[in-house]
């Protein structure tokens, strides 16, 4: 049964998608779960970063549930809430304060593209595979998701990737900016807890000033709330833990940051 797997150690929240059998091609039921899923984490305390994966050795995301799509997006008002769904689990990394890290092993094809493109950082493993087919399919691409594409890879190998449909493996996923770190298959779990374990160190109230500001960024200037993202900066700088950061820092020893 295709589902959505929530999990928490210590600071670390995981998120798993889990369709194993259809290599986690992902339901409308999974769909629907990632937002509810992600804001439970982002309103408990005691997580500070989330990593978001695929269940088994085979894919991250091999796409959208095909034999799904005759019920579901077989009429215009179909596709149209089917396409809302998409849209509110693709938004749900982005809303989300804390960091979120997509753990990619094997396919990550169509939807999942468009999915670990949403998240803060992603990892892959060397037997990653990237694809995004929707010309292969007939499917139009809302304008959002091709500027998600195109922040972090650039107009040219967005225009590449959504022309050709081709498949690109790991070393050219990093090479274009699409993953920012690669490791053996074998290696690609501790390397990732490893990093999520760095991150959910540091001061909370930093990451989601820094989160906030770079969701800024991206955005056009009469969508900009630049008014909050300077709040946030004076809230980090009033904070107990900047206190603790400059206390440890000369104290020559790790800082204990609380998010407060």
């Amino acid at each position: 049964m295709s589902k959505v797997i929530t999990q928490k150690h210590g600071a670390i929240a995981h998120l798993i998608l889990s369709n194993p059998d259809k290599m986690n091609a992902m339901t409308m039921e999974m769909w629907q779960a990632i937002p509810s899923a992600l804001q439970a984490f982002d309103h408990d305390p005691e997580v500070r970063v989330i990593v978001i994966s695929g269940d088994g050795e085979k894919a991250f995301i091999s796409g959208a549930d095909i034999s799904q799509f005759d019920k579901l997006r077989g009429t215009e008002e179909a596709q149209a809430q089917y396409n809302a769904c998409v849209s509110d689990a693709y938004a749900a990394p982005i809303l989300c304060s804390k960091p979120v890290i997509a753990s990619i092993r094997g396919y990550c094809f169509g939807g999942g593209l468009g999915f670990a493109a949403s998240c803060d950082v992603r990892i892959c493993a060397e037997d990653a595979q990237f694809r995004m087919p929707a010309a292969r399919l007939g499917l139009g691409y809302d304008p959002s998701g091709v500027k998600r594409f195109m922040d972090i890879l650039g107009a040219a190998n967005t225009a590449d990737i959504f022309y050709s449909a081709r498949r690109f493996d790991a070393k050219n996923a990093l090479h274009m900016g699409f993953v920012s770190q690669v490791h053996p298959v074998n290696e690609l779990q501790s390397q990732t807890l490893a990093y999520a374990q760095m991150v959910s160190e540091n001061a909370p109230l930093t990451m989601a000033a820094a989160k906030f500001a770079i969701r800024q960024g991206l955005m056009d200037e009469s969508e900009k709330d630049l008014i909050t993202a300077r709040q946030m900066v004076k809230e980090c700088f009033a904070s107990e833990d900047y206190k603790e950061g400059r206390k440890a820092f000369a104290e020559k020893r790790t800082p204990v940051f609380k998010g407060v």
